[in-house]
């Protein structure tokens, strides 16, 4: 990370470790964004896959109406 200078002003220490602090917490929230997105290939465990229950859109055809309450 490049240092950081106060250009303007006379910060007093409590604002600039408030500062400080924000700043490191938006680049650690940066990184493990970055992780996650390296190690995106899907749910680890299927059971927690929520996309899984999601149902389709029932295809047209006689009786759709009555089995698209039917368990899949």
């Amino acid at each position: 990370m490049a240092p950081i200078q106060v250009l303007h002003g006379q910060p007093t220490p409590e604002e600039l470790a408030t500062v400080l602090a924000v700043v490191q917490a938006r680049a650690a929230a940066e990184r493990t964004a970055a992780e996650a997105a390296r190690g995106a290939g899907g749910p680890v465990d299927p059971w927690r896959d929520h996309a899984r229950r999601m149902r389709g859109v029932p295809a047209p055809g006689p009786a759709v109406w009555r089995t698209s309450g039917w368990a899949r």
